[in-house]
Parts: structure tokens; C-alpha cells; sequence
């Protein structure tokens, strides 16, 4: 019966709604201030076509809502003035946990089971304290807790950290004028791996399929070089990754750089530091090393292409033999040389810092 005197209401023409010169005034303000909120606005709008005598039907149309809101919008102004034209406070359902089931959920959480495992599932704390796992689980959300979830992390307690950092990042945002700078690395005991049987490529409504076994065909080591400022890179596959390999992809870069000053960053493994590395340094002054701190190899950006290599080429593939695989690798180097482009490093020294460096309880300056 209320629906249908609201329809006919709605089909039938309405006195001009009565509405102050001061609220006329606040509304049209409302509608032309940019920052207004655009619900706020359509029911200013409402209010305004209500006060010119405007057909409800007319209204709906112009603003873009059903007729029925109209009216909504007119009674709500009729009962409450301009306050009634903000919304309504809507309790919702009572929640299901009270706060004090809350903190007995997030307080065992945060301690570990008593039966042997390792964290806590929604059911099992759930059943331990007499809640429904929903319940339990959205406890957790609530509070951001994902005990199912890991991760790692590491802090370097290279004792020259910051000066490493600081020398690394410098090189990426402000490289020396007419000098080159390469990222330099291995990837060691690459295996060419060959799946027992053909895999089965990708189809329409089937991935890619491979058998869970496979076959070691042999290894390989990859020393790689990134060019810093154009992406390049020059790589060398070798069957050990010893001293004399390295300084052996040295004079190889030597080579493929004749004129211009080379400032080389690379880890802290010992093949780069062996006394015949040293030697030959010192024989070419216009190469400089720049060591990156120990346990940040990240910090060093042929790793980044590395791990495209490893993503796009390697993973997924099947090699008869280590030749296969070098041959893969060469393919690919070829074709990322082509139409690759430098990465891009946005974070300064300063912001790696503040993160990498692990922060310790302050210690109390108070005198007993």
C-alpha cells in the first residue's frame, strides 16, 4: 500500500518544496564547489529542481536517479532540513566475537601451539578455543596476522656498509663522465637439465606440461657483465668458476672495452680477490673494482638480469646436453642485446639504509 501512494506520488505533479533563501543559498554553493561530494551534489540538486516547482518525473531525469529517489530526497529535506540530506548512520550487524575473544585469539596466535607445529591453522585455534574458523579468520584479518605465511630476511654486518652502499648507488645515479660502469658476476652450476619425456606444449584450455623427473646432463658457470648505462651484456659460459676463470672474462672485458675507464662492481666472493686478480688489477689502473657489502649481493644489477635468464630461458627449458644449454644461453644474450634497454635504479643510498640496516634497541641514558 506505501509503494504504491509513493508511485503515484511520482507520477503525479508536486508543490514547489519549501526551502529557505538561506539553505538556497548553502545548496547552490554545494553544487558548485568542486570539492563537493558528487552524491551530495545530485541531492542538492534534487532539493534545488524541488524548490522551482519541477515535476518529480522531470527531476529523476535530469539528475540521472529513479523517481523514488527524488522523493526519498524531498521528505528527507521536508522532516530534517540540510542535515537530513547527509547520510544516515547504519549500526549493521552486531559482530559475532566480543573484544575480549579477539585478544585470546591474537594473544595465542602470537605464541607458538603446544602440539608440536610450528604455527597455528584457523581450524585448529579455532576448535582449541571454541570459535568457528571464519570467525578466527577474520580476527586475524582484522589485525593483519598471516601465520601461514613466511618470509626471510637478511642484515649485513659488513662493518663498511654504508660506504659500500653509498660508492654502488653513486655509480648507478651519477656514473663517472666518459667512463664505463659494469655489473659484473656469476651464475655457478647452471645444470642443463633434460625431462624424461617430451613435454607437452601449451593448448587452448591446457598449460604447458612437464614430467616431475628429469635428467642432469652436465653443469655450466656464466660470467656476465652488464653495461649499466645501455643494458648490454657480455657473458662468457666456463666449465669452473675458479680465479684464473675469472680473470680470464677480465681480460675479456678488457677487450671488448679497449679505451675507456671501467669501474666494475661485483661481490665479496674469493675468485675475485685471488693474488693473481690483484696483480693484474695493478697492472691496469684504468680498471676499478667496487665491492658490494657482504650479504647484498641485490645490490649488484646483473643479478636482476640473471634472474630474467633464469625466468625466461632456463626454467622451463629441456637440454640434451651442456652445449644445448650454452648455446640457449647465447641465443638469448643475442636477442637481449638487440632490444634490451637498461634498467632502470630509482632508490637512492639513503633509502637503502634506512632498511638495510638493522635497527637496535636504544639503550636507556637514564642514571640509576
Amino acid at each position: 500500500m506505501i509503494a504504491g501512494t509513493l508511485v503515484d506520488m511520482a507520477n503525479h505533479p508536486a508543490p514547489p518544496l519549501s526551502v529557505s533563501e538561506s539553505d538556497l543559498e548553502i545548496l547552490r554553493a554545494l553544487v558548485r564547489a568542486r570539492t563537493t561530494e558528487q552524491r551530495l551534489v545530485q541531492r542538492a540538486r534534487i532539493v534545488l529542481r524541488a524548490a522551482e516547482g519541477t515535476p518529480n518525473r522531470t527531476i529523476a531525469a535530469e539528475v540521472g536517479v529513479a523517481p523514488m529517489t527524488v522523493l526519498l530526497w524531498r521528505a528527507r529535506y521536508e522532516r530534517a532540513g540540510l542535515a537530513g540530506l547527509a547520510d544516515e548512520h547504519r549500526p549493521g550487524r552486531p559482530p559475532t566475537y566480543t573484544r575480549e575473544d579477539r585478544d585470546r585469539v591474537i594473544a595465542m596466535t602470537l605464541e607458538p601451539p603446544s602440539d608440536g607445529t610450528t604455527h597455528w591453522s584457523a581450524k585448529r585455534l579455532g576448535d582449541r578455543l571454541g570459535m568457528s574458523e571464519t570467525t578466527v579468520w577474520r580476527i586475524w584479518q582484522s589485525v593483519g596476522l598471516k601465520p601461514h605465511r613466511t618470509e626471510t630476511f637478511k642484515y649485513s654486518t659488513d662493518p663498511a656498509l654504508e660506504a659500500k652502499v653509498r660508492d654502488v648507488v653513486g655509480l648507478y645515479l651519477d656514473p663517472p663522465e666518459r667512463a664505463i660502469v659494469l655489473s659484473v658476476d656469476e651464475k655457478t652450476q647452471i645444470q642443463a637439465l633434460d625431462r624424461t619425456q617430451p613435454m607437452l606444449p601449451l593448448r587452448g584450455g591446457s598449460v604447458e606440461r612437464r614430467t616431475h623427473d628429469y635428467k642432469r646432463n652436465g653443469t655450466t658457470s656464466l660470467f656476465a657483465a652488464l653495461n649499466v648505462a645501455t643494458g648490454e651484456v657480455t657473458q662468457e659460459a666456463r666449465a669452473r668458476h675458479t680465479g684464473d676463470d675469472f680473470l680470464a672474462f677480465l681480460r675479456r672485458l678488457e677487450r671488448v672495452y679497449p679505451d675507456q675507464d671501467l669501474h666494475v662492481i661485483l661481490d665479496n666472493v674469493s675468485t675475485h680477490k685471488t693474488p693473481d686478480v690483484r696483480a693484474w688489477l695493478e697492472r691496469h689502473p684504468r680498471i676499478t673494482f667496487h665491492f658490494t657489502p657482504t650479504s647484498a649481493s641485490w645490490l649488484n644489477q646483473v643479478e636482476t638480469w640473471f634472474s630474467v635468464l633464469t625466468r625466461q630461458a632456463i626454467r622451463r627449458g629441456s637440454f640434451g646436453s651442456v652445449k644445448e644449454l650454452i648455446a640457449m644461453i647465447d641465443r638469448f644474450t643475442t636477442s637481449w642485446n638487440e632490444g634490451g634497454t637498461p634498467f632502470v635504479w630509482t632508490k637512492t643510498a639513503d633509502d637503502i639504509l634506512a632498511k638495510a640496516v638493522r635497527k637496535r634497541p636504544a639503550i636507556s641514558e637514564s642514571r640509576h
